[in-house]
């Protein structure tokens, strides 16, 4: 008996509990009857009441939803192709409409798929590859090279920023009708693929070689003039060197004259001496172990030689 009388009990509570629903703050709800939306969509937070049982609740984020594109290998306008990865924020804007024509998020990020690669697919391919992978006509910074070496960077009418602008705005238009809003696209990587990769890394390493050649070639070239001008240096250091030495023995035997003129003018015997000096010196630098002499009776050699035995 008691549990027949707590049959009507539950059944009362379910009732109840199936009547009542409850909205976060970041939610927004759709209410169906068998299958149909019903009422307006409830976009306000709180305790919320439905019949039970024959209507549903479907809850969709008010909050801000990512899109996170694969990366694709899309063609340039000169025939380039480069590997390209976008992601995008967007909302749901008609919580009504967006559960008519899409349903549930699934299908929200399917559609999104379809017109953002189609936009970005449809944008590179009206643009030069320079176009896409630069934002400004900056100029570049020397750094290390010189005037000569740098690299001049080709002028953009567009850039990746109108590029980008350009996805946004095509893809905001084709959304209207699904009750959601794209509110931003942004480039998340864009790549050479790998046989353009091959060619730019060439070029650039030729780059590299015909300004490592250059600056080789001015190295030589400053060498040869250092060491150029090391010999010329060298060489005025000996003529120097060898015009002061002759001119300091220029200025001794000068001196060594005066001193030996103004010894032979002194006095006869003071003349004999220095005659007797220079007479030994003349010996000394015209005879030596090897040599045989051959004098006469009256020539000077022999006077002093005499005179110097006592006979």
């Amino acid at each position: 008996m008691k549990k027949l009388t707590l049959i009507p009990v539950i059944i009362v509570v379910l009732v109840l509990l199936n009547c009542f629903y409850v909205v976060q703050e970041p939610q927004q709800v759709i209410i169906t009857q068998f299958g149909k939306p019903t009422g307006d969509p409830v976009l306000t937070p709180g305790l919320k009441f439905k019949l039970p049982f024959i209507q549903q609740v479907h809850r969709f984020e008010k909050r801000f939803l990512e899109w996170d594109g694969d990366p694709n290998e899309l063609p340039t306008r000169d025939k380039r192709f480069i590997g390209v990865n976008t992601y995008a924020r967007w909302r749901i804007t008609d919580p009504l409409l967006y559960f008519q024509r899409l349903h549930n998020e699934r299908g929200a990020q399917t559609r999104l798929d379809d017109i953002l690669d189609g936009e970005t697919r449809n944008a590179i391919a009206k643009y030069d590859l320079v176009e896409v992978v630069r934002s400004t006509n900056r100029e570049p910074e020397l750094g290390d090279e010189t005037a000569e070496d740098a690299t001049s960077l080709d002028e953009i009418e567009s850039g990746r920023n109108t590029i980008r602008l350009e996805i946004l705005r095509n893809s905001q238009s084709r959304t209207a009708d699904l009750g959601i809003e794209i509110l931003d696209v942004e480039f998340k990587r864009i790549n050479y693929v790998a046989e353009v990769q091959r060619k730019v890394y060439e070029r650039m390493i030729a780059e590299r070689q015909r300004i490592a050649d250059r600056y080789r070639s001015e190295g030589q070239g400053e060498a040869f003039r250092i060491r150029g001008e090391k010999d010329r240096e060298l060489l005025r250091i000996s003529s120097e060197a060898y015009r002061k030495a002759q001119e300091i023995k220029g200025t001794a035997d000068a001196e060594a004259t005066n001193i030996y003129a103004a010894a032979y003018n002194r006095s006869a015997d003071t003349r004999s001496f220095y005659e007797f000096l220079k007479t030994m010196e003349s010996y000394r630098k015209v005879l030596d172990k090897e040599s045989s002499l051959v004098l006469t009776t009256d020539g000077d050699f022999y006077k002093y030689l005499k005179s110097s035995d006592g006979r």
